[in-house]
C-alpha cells in the first residue's frame, strides 16, 4: 500500500535483530514484524537510526524490506533512504519501491544549516529519488542538528507534491505542530500526515495538538496505539492514565546512548526477539541498567499486565 496524507496511527519503528555474532537474526525479524501486525499496527518503519541501517549491507537491507512487506499484511511500510549522496538515495528507494514499500523517509544530512540548504537539499532529494516516491520529512533537530522552521517545512511541502508526511521529532516541538496546523486552516499549507517520534515521550499532548500518530520505536507499541485511539475517541483521561502509567520506562528509554540497548532488552524479555544484540559499534546494556529495567518493568506490571515478563 502506497503511503498518502491520510496516513494515521501507528508506526512502529523496527530494529534490525541481530545474532550475538552480529549476523541478521532472520527467525527474529519474521516474528518482529508478525507481532507489529497482531497488535494493529498501521505500518511499520524499517532502515532507521532505530533499525541501524548504517551498519547494514545493501542485501541485508533488502531483505528486511522484504519481510515487512510480506508480513504487514499490506499496511505501508516506510523505508529509511538516507545516505551520503544520492547515488545511493536513489538505488535504495527504486529497488525498495519495486519490493512494495508504501514510501521512504528522508533525513537532512547534518552539515545543512540555512533555510536555503535545506529546501535546496530535499528538492534535490527528490529529484534524484523521482517525484513518482510518496517520501516522509525527518525533522529530528536533537540528533541531526538541523533546524526545521514551520515556514521550511511549509516549503518543503509546498513545493515537493510527492511529500506525504512529517516525522516530527523535534524538542521542544507542540508549538511546531501548533503552527502547522495553523498553516493549513489559513490555507497557506496543504495537508500532509503528522507522526510524531522522540519514543513517544510527548505523545499525549502531541495528538492534541493535530499530530496523527506516533512513529517511534517504544518497547511496547501497543501503548502508542491505545493512547491515539484513546485519544480520537475523546478519551482524554484514559490516554492519560496508561500514557502516564509507561512513562518511567519512556523517560529510561531516551538516554543519549543506551536507548536503543534498553529497547531490545525489554523485546527480547517479551519474547519478540532472541537476543538484544547490536551489531558493532553498539553499546550493551550493563547489569545495573539491566536491573533497573526489571524494575520499572515490575512497576509498570501493576498498571498493564503486558509488562509481566
Amino acid at each position: 500500500m502506497r503511503l498518502t496524507t491520510e496516513a494515521s496511527g501507528v508506526f512502529p519503528i523496527a530494529p534490525t535483530p541481530f545474532n550475538p555474532d552480529g549476523s541478521v537474526d532472520w527467525s527474529s525479524a519474521d516474528r518482529l514484524f508478525d507481532f507489529y501486525a497482531s497488535i494493529g499496527s498501521d505500518g511499520v518503519t524499517v532502515l532507521g537510526i532505530m533499525g541501524e541501517a548504517p551498519k547494514l549491507e545493501p542485501e541485508e537491507s533488502l531483505g528486511l524490506v522484504k519481510r515487512a512487506v510480506a508480513k504487514m499484511g499490506g499496511k505501508p511500510i516506510i523505508v529509511g533512504v538516507s545516505a551520503p549522496g544520492f547515488a545511493a538515495m536513489r538505488s535504495l528507494a527504486r529497488q525498495v519501491m519495486e519490493l512494495g514499500a508504501g514510501g521512504v523517509m528522508i533525513a537532512p544530512p547534518t552539515n545543512l544549516r540555512t533555510d536555503d540548504q535545506i529546501t535546496g537539499y530535499y528538492a534535490q532529494a527528490v529529484e534524484a529519488i523521482g517525484s513518482d516516491i510518496p517520501f516522509v520529512i525527518q525533522d529530528y533537530p536533537l540528533t541531526l542538528s538541523v533546524v526545521m522552521t514551520p515556514a521550511v517545512i511549509r516549503k518543503i511541502i509546498q513545493d515537493n507534491p510527492s511529500c506525504v508526511m512529517l516525522k516530527h521529532e523535534d524538542w521542544p516541538g507542540l508549538e511546531k505542530i501548533s503552527t502547522l496546523r495553523k498553516f493549513e486552516a489559513e490555507g497557506s499549507l496543504r495537508r500532509v500526515a503528522i507522526l510524531t517520534g522522540n519514543g513517544g515521550l510527548f505523545l499525549d499532548f502531541e495528538i492534541e495538538r493535530g499530530a496523527d500518530g506516533a512513529n517511534t520505536g517504544y518497547a511496547f507499541p501497543e501503548l502508542l496505539i491505545d493512547v491515539v485511539k484513546a485519544n480520537k475517541a475523546g478519551r482524554r483521561d484514559d490516554a492519560h492514565d496508561i500514557f502516564d502509567a509507561h512513562l518511567p520506562l519512556l523517560r529510561y528509554e531516551q538516554q543519549q546512548g543506551v536507548g536503543l540497548a534498553v529497547r531490545k532488552y525489554v523485546m527480547m524479555k517479551r519474547g519478540i526477539l532472541a537476543s538484544d544484540a547490536q551489531r558493532k559499534p553498539g553499546p550493551g546494556l550493563t547489569a545495573a541498567a539491566k536491573a533497573e529495567v526489571d524494575y520499572l518493568l515490575g512497576r509498570l506490571a501493576k498498571h498493564d499486565p503486558r509488562a509481566k515478563i
